[in-house]
């Protein structure tokens, strides 16, 4: 059996050793060819599968240790009876972890109160919900924008207007859908990002196309006071430079790049195929994770909350470092740019995930208490 794999995914042996021949190739690389005689392909987002891809190949089991599908052509697979999986909720930790380092940067810079802001959420899935679980649990007002889940199942939803008009703060957590009663590319266009309120920080860590980038970089040259956080970019691997030099913090799609996120999706694929292949898994992720560089911290009871949710966030992940990476790769020819976008992503160092925290509190501390609670670490 051959199983052929993009070259990032990690612990694919560990994994997938026991089942036959494992050919890495650099994802945007993977073309027919390839998966002639592959049997098994496993990928991330920067590979489509479709059946300009697949058609006379053996492959049989697609996996995607990837959150989203957009890359995949589901109905292809629908009829030809290839199987697939995707990773929902594998790097989804690793989201919140960068959009809680992006607010910290955003709140220095401008001496805001992140208490006293309205934070919007468009898109309540794997990665949307539990960044809404994080905010509420800190106290924040938080309002959500998921049409389709409102439509579904009712609940406590906003429109994508009420968004707009009511919150300081917007981060974007939707799948990138063209088709539909309600697709999300450029669904931040021009005239929805002119309408945003004065001073909005907006964030984007889910696809590029969902904000319109030409249209982000006009409206940011014509208003100074709105910041923005892009993680992801129109035409990955290529980025328009001029926009990332104003946003800032930018960064080669790596929000979701924690060691456990990453690990954790190839540990659902693999799950997956063992399924398909009607087995028991007899590999389990828990015995593969390293221990945590930072594993414990003990706080004092009367630590300033704001401070000790500075120390907690950045003191497992800080996303300026990864800005600054990305912003000493924006140089040269475009050819060059491309290039280095793919190098950061398969050299990303090891990043852990803050729900691994646990915290000690010396004394009577409910404020720091719940903040450690809402951060999903553990109080000891």
């Amino acid at each position: 059996m051959l199983i052929v794999a993009d070259e990032n995914i990690p612990l694919l042996d560990a994994f997938f050793q026991t089942f036959g021949e494992i050919r890495r190739v650099p994802g945007r690389s993977i073309d027919r060819a390839t998966v002639e005689q592959a049997d098994v392909l496993l990928v991330r987002s920067v590979t489509r599968v479709d059946r300009a891809l697949l058609e006379g190949s053996k492959v049989r089991f697609v996996g995607t240790c990837t959150i989203g599908t957009d890359h995949l052509d589901l109905e292809y697979f629908q009829q030809t009876g290839i199987t697939w999986s995707s990773a929902p909720g594998c790097n989804a930790r690793g989201v919140v972890d960068y959009v809680l380092g992006s607010l910290l940067t955003l709140a220095e810079i401008e001496g805001a109160d992140l208490t006293q802001r309205t934070y919007g959420v468009v898109g309540a899935g794997e990665v949307g919900g539990r960044l809404v679980k994080v905010l509420q649990g800190l106290g924040w007002k938080v309002l959500v924008c998921d049409p389709p889940r409102q439509a579904a199942e009712g609940g406590d939803y906003v429109s994508l207007e009420q968004i707009i008009e009511q919150c300081d703060v917007i981060s974007l957590h939707t799948p990138l859908t063209r088709k539909g009663a309600q697709p999300t590319w450029h669904l931040f266009d021009q005239r929805r990002l002119n309408q945003l309120k004065p001073g909005t920080w907006l964030i984007n860590a889910s696809r590029g196309p969902v904000v319109g980038n030409t249209a982000l970089r006009e409206v940011l040259l014509q208003r100074e006071d709105l910041q923005a956080v892009l993680d992801v970019w129109e035409g990955e691997p290529e980025v328009d430079v001029a926009l990332a030099e104003l946003c800032v913090l930018a960064t080669p799609h790596i929000a979701g790049y924690s060691l456990d996120g990453k690990q954790r999706g190839t540990a659902q694929i693999y799950q997956a195929y063992c399924e398909f292949l009607g087995q028991a898994p007899q590999v389990s992720l828990g015995d593969l994770l390293p221990a945590p560089w930072l594993s414990q911290v003990t706080l004092s009871g009367d630590t300033d909350p704001a401070w000790a949710l500075a120390m907690l966030c950045r003191g497992v992940y800080d996303p300026r470092r990864d800005d600054a990476d990305f912003r000493r790769s924006l140089v040269g020819r475009v050819s060059e740019q491309r290039a280095a976008f793919d190098v950061l992503r398969k050299n990303y160092p090891s990043r852990r995930e803050i729900d691994g925290l646990q915290v000690r509190i010396d004394g009577d501390a409910p404020a720091l208490q719940q903040i450690v609670a809402a951060l999903g670490a553990t109080v000891i």
